[in-house]
This record gives C-alpha cells, structure tokens and sequence, in this order.
C-alpha cells in the first residue's frame, strides 16, 4: 500500500456514485447532468451530504432520509465495486497517463453490464466513443498481454476490426441459421471498443471468457429457475467481464496457454 491507494479508492467510490446515475438515466434517454439525483418515490432532491458514496447508504440504513422507502443496495454495491477496479488497475499498471483511460475502460464495463442486464441495450453513447479513445490512448496503454510494451495503434485498429467484424460474421450467421436476430449490434460495438484499448489478442479471450461465463450462467439459469435455451439472455454482461479478464490476467492466461 502506498499513499495514492486511499485516493485511488476514493476516485473511484466518487465515479461510481455518478455511473449509477448513467446506468439509471442512459437507457432512458435523460440528461446525466440535470436534473441532480433525487429519490425515485418522494423526488424530493439527495443532500450532498446524503450522496458520500457506500458511507451514507450505510448511515442511512439503506433508506431515503425524507420518505423512508427502501434504497436498493445495488448503488453501494457498484460504488464499493468501482472503487475496487480502480484501485486493481492501479496496483497492476501503476501510475501514469494510462490510467485515466483505463479507469474511463473499466467503469464503462460496469455500467455496460448494467445496462444490458436491466434493458438488454448497449448504448452507442459508451461502445462509439470508446473506440475512438482506445484507438487514440493505444499509444500509452499497456499490453496486458505483454505489460512492458504498450498495445500500438496498428494492434488497436486490428483489434478494433477482428473485435467487430468476427462478432458481426457471427450475429450473420447465427441469424441466418436461427432465423432470427441472433446478437444484438450493441454487442459487436462492445468487442470493436475492447478490441481498440487491448488488441486483437483480447478479442480472442475475451470472447472465450465471456463465452464460458455465459455458459455457466445459461445452465445454471436451466438448471435452478426452469429457463430454457428460448429464454433470452444478454451476452454484454458476460463480455464485459470477459474483458476485464483480459485486462487483468490477458498475460497469465497467454504464459499458461503457450506452456503447453
């Protein structure tokens, strides 16, 4: 631990306090400026000192201070979770001029996951600007399958091509075979912005990852809750964490392939 691991937390407990409002207003197309957050049942407008992410939900007892309905522990929880993935990110790539860019990469697989799992939507307004600031910050982000060499902006651009072209091939041919839309477009912007902050190498495990984490899920969901293979199930939130797999252990998981 040094001095800037309490801050880090810190900035990333603040950041998440605001993704809940982008996760909240994003998919229904409201301002995520104005108006200030409010409670969803009395509207009456959050105290600043009744907004200090994870402290005042606890103070609170997870409860509005006005109306005294019941507050979801979701919003700690992302908080509390955002917080986390900052201070990861800060521990494994240090400081530098990275790390705003990866911060900004992390906190929008968060809410991407959210979003998708609550509306089965991923907004353009995070995967199209996310592939332009990949692409653009590939010159100073870390390979995280080689974390002494930065990813390069031709191995951003191949990423970003592989990422959207081979999930597009599949949405193509799955809709063809099923008759029906297969993958959404949202998800093939999301491997295009993946693609564009870790390379075409992260395209690969990201899509295996995510891939058996859907598949887990998808089981589990039969197994426990009577779903069946009709039942739709949104892949975002397993891509998502596909990629922070590959942003974590994209170099672990390489050295333990190639030793076979």
């Amino acid at each position: 631990m040094t001095i800037l691991d309490p801050s880090v937390i810190i900035l990333g407990l603040v950041i998440g306090s605001f993704l809940n409002v982008c996760i909240y207003r994003i998919p229904r197309e409201k301002s995520i400026v104005t108006p200030p957050s409010a409670c969803p049942c009395c509207s009456l407008a959050i105290k600043p000192w009744d907004n200090i992410p994870v402290i005042s939900y606890l103070w609170l007892r997870g409860r509005c201070r006005n109306c005294s309905e019941k507050i979801s522990p979701r919003y700690p929880i992302i908080e509390a979770l955002n917080g986390f993935l900052y201070w990861a990110v800060f521990r494994q790539f240090d400081m530098g001029w990275h790390l705003p860019a990866l911060f900004a990469f992390v906190s929008a697989m968060l809410v991407i996951t959210l979003i998708d799992f609550d509306f089965q939507i991923i907004p353009d307004a995070i995967t199209l600007p996310g592939m332009i600031v990949g692409a653009a910050a590939s010159f100073i982000l870390p390979d995280p399958f080689a974390n002494h060499t930065t990813v390069g902006f031709t191995n951003s651009i191949i990423g970003l091509v592989s990422g959207y072209g081979s999930f597009l091939l599949i949405a193509v041919i799955g809709s063809w075979m099923a008759k029906a839309e297969a993958m959404g477009g949202g998800d093939l912007k999301l491997m295009g912005m993946v693609g564009a902050f870790m390379g075409w190498k992260a395209v690969l495990l990201t899509t295996l990852a995510g891939s058996i984490a859907g598949s887990i899920i998808g089981i589990g969901l039969m197994a426990f809750k009577g779903k069946d293979r009709k039942t739709a199930i949104p892949f975002g939130p397993f891509l998502a964490i596909g990629a922070l797999i590959s942003l974590f252990f994209g170099e672990a998981i390489a050295s333990w392939y190639l030793s076979f």
